[in-house]
């Protein structure tokens, strides 16, 4: 049967700005398709400060939800009725859901990252994680991995004016987890970095180091020796797919996830605050999310 927009029709929507060049809107609506469901989804380009004005506008028009992305996520979460803990900690807010005008704000962008970690067959409750990075998905995965039971996280971030803020991060997270233990070191230190990562069972980089296509030749790890039997090597950036640190742990035995499923992990979460369904990952893999 062929979809179609009726009176009925649920609409939600991506805010952000730039969003033309975002597979959201094809990922979301193929997947209400497959499973039948009165939705369509859209991105509007909307300045940091007109959130507000978005945010009204979704209670006015009785949008199910929407996604959000930069510059957006700290707004989104100053105008949310309530937050999820991930996004109270952390201070933003990627997805909002709408339930008869009441907005409440999620970060799933953490989520995501663990949820792709377990598609690998990967737990983390009761392991020592290394993250390197301070921005905004370092920060989300730092925050998800202490919720999600780590025993202890050491962060690496560069040692600039917003090291503190890494800093102040890591005091909000202990405050909430008490029994995570969490550290924070320069990530020049790389004597510490490979110590670190020695007694680790996951090293995560979300820096964007070994991006393209500027930084691809690089590696945030750059002592072989940090490498050992038993650590999974984890990396948010995804252009190119195998990254050089991924290539290196590879090469030394280590397990290795790259950075797409952390994309789709993070839309599986909030297609399921929006619906209460689950989202066909295995179509949306195939279709969206081809290693190839």
């Amino acid at each position: 049967m062929e979809s179609y927009i009726s009176g009925h029709t649920g609409l939600l929507a991506l805010i952000g700005s730039p969003v033309g060049h975002s597979g959201s809107p094809a990922m979301y609506n193929d997947a209400f398709k497959s499973l039948g469901l009165d939705y369509v989804y859209v991105a509007f380009d909307v300045k940091e400060e007109d959130v507000p004005q978005a945010l009204d506008a979704m209670r006015l028009f009785h949008m199910r939800g929407m996604n959000v992305t930069m510059p957006d996520k700290i707004a989104a979460a100053r105008n949310c009725d309530e937050l999820s803990p991930a996004a109270r900690i952390i201070g933003a807010a990627n997805t909002i859901v709408n339930d008869d005008g009441k907005l409440t704000g999620y970060m799933t962008d953490g989520e995501g990252f663990v949820n792709n970690l377990k598609d690998h067959g990967v737990e983390v409750k009761g392991r020592k994680a290394v993250v390197c990075g301070g921005g905004g998905a370092a920060t989300a995965i730092q925050v998800q991995l202490a919720l999600d039971g780590v025993r202890e996280l050491a962060i690496f971030n560069i040692k600039d004016e917003f090291f503190e803020r890494t800093e102040q991060m890591a005091e909000k997270i202990r405050a909430e987890v008490p029994s995570c233990k969490i550290t924070v070191y320069d990530l020049a230190d790389t004597a510490r970095l490979t110590q670190e990562t020695q007694s680790a069972d996951l090293f995560v980089n979300a820096t964007i180091v070994g991006m393209k296509p500027k930084l691809e030749d690089q590696s945030v790890l750059t002592d072989p020796a940090a490498f050992h039997e038993g650590l999974v090597v984890a990396d948010t950036v995804y252009n190119p797919v195998e990254t050089k640190l991924l290539r290196e742990a590879k090469e030394h035995g280590c397990l290795t996830v790259g950075g797409k499923g952390m994309l789709l992990w993070q839309g599986v979460a909030a297609f399921k605050l929006y619906t209460g369904r689950d989202m066909p990952v295995e179509e949306v893999k195939a279709k969206f999310f081809s290693e190839d």
